[in-house]
């Protein structure tokens, strides 16, 4: 969803040695609305600020913007802040109205105005569910679940998350594309949007190897986002904390530091399309960016199984994302993560052009698991 990387203390340094904010992703920001109007519904009183913990243990407090109580029902709204991030989402209004729900109901997500729908498969949310991906999901159950827990009520609750204008925003992202109709995606791994600063993203990764290389040592690791990093960390558990580099989407701008200022051993690791761009030749992987190339794909799942292969390349050209085009093969017994692993390290090292450095390529899936690994 366009730009959605930032947190509201101060991060990298920016190009002119400028600061840049961080920012909160639309599920944090959707969290903690819902958590406000659920407290007004149980204790018939909206904390302002509220405050909520995030997936890595952080606790930002928001403003509430407006709010709202009749009856059954309660509104808070916040406005998103994403910092010094070019977020499409920048103060967007986030709203979340709360009510009780049937006995027995569960905690149920709804889609209001500006949040959208998901229709077609190869996304983390199944098709006909509103477009609340899978980490703001569980921060709001976590809410719901703690209040209704303290006021010892059973956690039947349906949230439904509203976007002020969204689906004018949404026509400039993914989001037509990708089959989510209606307005945009509420999103966020960490709860933090990161700066978009191309230089000084780069900046930060040059530095995190020079931190590696004064420290003596031979392995370093960039993922592109923490799902990957974590899955690293499992395999290599007694790396370092500076072993550990924020890569993002800058492949290249890692691989082409490290060429001339070599660590022995690198592993990148990612997930199936962004590592997909890298075995195309993109050092880019930001999805403004680059594309994955479903032909190239194609191409892939014919030469590893022409038999099976040959027979599903108009479905690979004509799927809606990677994630999909890996369904389709894992299906037939096609093992692509694997050959995507191998072509990145083909790219990997023709980046690197013959400098005494190694690399590796780890292929995650979006639970974190580890689908394709390189010797």
């Amino acid at each position: 969803m366009g730009f959605n990387l930032g947190d509201d203390s101060t991060d990298r340094s920016g190009d002119k040695g400028k600061s840049l904010r961080r920012g909160w992703t639309t599920g944090a920001c959707a969290t903690a609305a819902t958590k406000a109007a659920l407290t007004a519904l149980l204790a018939d009183e909206f904390p302002d600020p509220v405050t909520i913990t995030l997936p890595k243990g952080e606790t930002p407090a928001f403003a509430l913007n407006r709010t709202e109580r009749t009856g059954s029902r309660a509104m808070a709204a916040i406005i998103k802040d994403a910092g010094d991030d070019p977020d499409v989402t920048h103060l967007a209004e986030i709203i979340a109205t709360v009510c009780f729900g049937a006995p027995g109901s569960g905690i149920v997500f709804r889609a209001g105005s500006g949040v959208g729908t998901v229709t077609r498969e190869g996304l983390p949310i199944a098709p006909g569910e509103p477009a609340i991906n899978p980490v703001p999901r569980q921060m709001m159950r976590a809410v719901v679940e703690t209040l209704c827990g303290e006021h010892g009520r059973p956690a039947d609750i349906e949230i439904t998350l509203s976007v002020t204008d969204g689906e004018e925003l949404a026509a400039r992202t993914w989001n037509p594309r990708l089959g989510i109709v209606g307005g945009l995606s509420i999103l966020g791994t960490t709860g933090i949007v990161h700066p978009f600063s191309c230089s000084a993203w780069i900046h930060s990764i040059h530095r995190g190897i020079d931190v590696a290389r004064a420290a003596g040592l031979d392995h370093v690791v960039g993922a592109t986002g923490s799902a990957s990093e974590d899955a690293a960390r499992r395999l290599y558990p007694d790396l370092p904390e500076i072993a550990f580099l924020d890569m993002g989407d800058f492949a290249g701008g890692l691989l082409k530091y490290l060429r001339a200022h070599q660590v022995p051993r690198v592993t990148i690791a990612g997930g199936f399309a962004k590592l997909t761009k890298l075995a195309q030749g993109a050092m880019d992987l930001h999805s403004g960016r680059s594309q994955v190339d479903f032909a190239f794909l194609a191409g892939l799942a014919e030469e590893l199984a022409p038999d099976r292969g040959a027979p599903l390349r108009p479905a690979i050209l004509a799927a809606n994302t990677a994630k999909a085009v890996l369904d389709l093969c894992a299906d037939r017994n096609i093992d692509l993560a694997a050959a995507v692993a191998m072509r990145a390290r083909d790219s990997a090292a023709a980046i690197l052009r013959g400098a005494p450095v190694t690399a590796q390529i780890i292929v995650v899936d979006r639970a974190g698991g580890v689908i394709a690994r390189t010797a």
